[in-house]
């Protein structure tokens, strides 16, 4: 049994304090890969702290890849040979990092990065019943947020005083990149929440990740073979089909996308959301990380995009770092977008580009009029500024946990046997629920198809048949915590229990 001292942790928190012991037990060795974790109960009792202490410093040592879970089993410790310590502060000047051009090792990339830094680091849906196949259907096509959580009366103030203090400049084209008062905001956004540093220039707005798409295949050509997660999210096919992009389906284990099929396919990009997939809400572990940007450094003209669509609503632990902020060789183009987090009615997102690729987008794309309407771009970058819109994230994350909790609650209550459990709750706006398909699965679906509640299984999600590996016997379901209020939760609860309780 893990045992520790609490008599001195200093400013740490319980489960941060807890979280640091056990994973400088894995770094030493102390824990072995694969050796099984004490439960969370039994931990908690041994060491004299609450279960959900417990909860959250293995919830952060998922995340960051040091350990993972089995359903109905337990915890384990992950198999990493090398890990990157995210606590203390980051600071990199990226041009005094001289990393070979065919770089073929992970490990040698490591060290390069050690030596340079010091270590720290869409979507309105409706839901119908297909009764033809048997299939609950979502549509997963438009981002969304609840209308209630939008900051109305702020964004209304900062609207009027752009238009009254910009009256000129508001007449005039921003550049085919973006006002530079909001990438200037962006910038600094992402140096202080995702550990980033990235010069302004270096980004790009667009009205919607799906224009941004276009420019990159217009950008990086459509000769390239992109690679694309398996399940993922299917309307990436429709994009890159558009264009006449070449598309391999790369398979997914326990830790992330598979590196290896990238050769297998001759792949050149890598389309990926490491830090919450979709749709199966893995994290993509630290090694496996390190092994995609080693795999990009082997060959010029190799990039991964970074798709971060939902990073700021953590709900466990720290934010998880951006695999743009551990890499040494300007190979990852980031992506992320304000319509998780504001209104998909924005249609405002940005992505940054490696140095060489915004030289060539603006020698080859520059004659490209600014996408995003001048007024609304002002405003965000003074909603920004100001501190308003951390303000509006940390009360819709709140509202996500309680939603997750509620949820969490209400399935160990109609299921107490475990036969519907809750996985990847801890990371952005939707967890993963996993049932027996005869038993569990059935009865969960239609309880939220009753209660209106829209949702997706996962199964749908697959590109292709010989991706389909989600076990015949299970439901894998991904539920959106967007519209779970109390009210709804309850009529939930209603339709599992059998309508014993009374509407609240």
């Amino acid at each position: 049994m893990l045992t520790y001292s609490f008599a001195d942790i200093g400013s740490d928190s319980l489960y941060e304090h807890l979280y640091k012991c056990i994973k400088n037990d894995i770094k030493k060795g102390v824990l072995g890969k694969n050796e099984k974790l004490p439960s969370k109960r039994s931990l908690a009792k041994n060491l004299g702290i609450s279960v959900i202490t417990v909860e959250n410093a293995y919830a952060q040592l998922i995340a960051e890849g040091y350990i993972y879970s089995i359903a109905k089993k337990g915890y384990y410790v992950s198999d990493i040979k090398d890990t990157y310590d995210w606590d203390s502060d980051y600071e990199v000047n990226r041009h005094e990092k001289n990393i070979s051009d065919n770089m073929k090792n992970n490990a040698r990339q490591i060290e390069i990065v050690k030596e340079k830094m010091r270590d720290r680091i869409d979507e309105e849906f409706s839901v119908s019943y297909d009764g033809s196949e048997g299939k609950y259907i979502a549509d997963f096509t438009k981002n969304k947020m609840v209308s209630d959580m939008f900051p109305f009366t702020i964004w209304t103030k900062l609207i009027r005083e752009v238009l009254s203090e910009q009256q000129n400049a508001l007449m005039t084209n921003p550049p085919s990149g973006g006002a530079m008062e909001l990438r200037r905001a962006i910038a600094k956004h992402l140096k202080e929440f995702r550990g980033m540093i990235v010069a302004p220039k270096q980004i790009i707005i667009g009205a919607g990740t799906e224009y941004l798409y276009g420019l990159l295949i217009q950008l990086l050509g459509n000769d390239k073979v992109y690679g694309v997660e398996n399940p993922g999210y299917r309307k990436l096919e429709k994009i890159y089909g558009s264009y006449g992009v070449p598309c391999e389906w790369i398979s997914m284990d326990e830790v992330g996308i598979r590196v290896e099929e990238l050769e297998e396919k001759n792949v050149d990009i890598i389309h990926i959301t490491p830090s919450h997939q979709y749709p199966t809400g893995l994290v993509t572990s630290i090694a496996r990380r390190y092994a995609l940007l080693s795999w990009a450094a082997e060959r010029p003209g190799r990039y991964l995009i970074e798709d971060d669509f939902d990073c700021e609503f953590r709900l466990a632990g720290k934010p998880i770092p951006a695999l743009a902020s551990i890499d040494a060789a300007q190979s990852v183009i980031y992506t992320n977008t304000f319509s998780k987090s504001l209104s998909s009615a924005l249609r405002l997102a940005y992505m940054v580009l490696p140095d060489e690729l915004m030289e060539r987008f603006r020698r080859d794309l520059g004659f490209y009029a600014s996408s995003v309407s001048s007024i609304d771009q002002v405003a965000l970058a003074r909603l920004l500024e100001s501190g308003d819109y951390e303000r509006h994230v940390n009360r819709v994350r709140v509202r996500a946990r309680e939603a997750r909790d509620g949820l969490v609650a209400l399935v160990r209550k109609a299921f107490p046997a475990g036969e519907v459990s809750i996985e990847h709750a801890d990371a952005g706006l939707y967890c993963i629920v996993v049932a027996e398909r005869r038993t569990g699965g059935s009865t969960f679906a239609r309880a939220l198809t009753r209660s209106s509640i829209p949702f997706i299984d996962i199964g749908d999600c697959f590109w292709c048949a010989d991706g389909a590996s989600v076990p015949e016997n299970t439901t894998q379901i991904l539920v959106q915590y967007d519209d779970l209020s109390p009210k709804v939760l309850t009529t939930l609860e209603l339709q599992l229990m059998g309508g014993t309780l009374q509407p609240k």
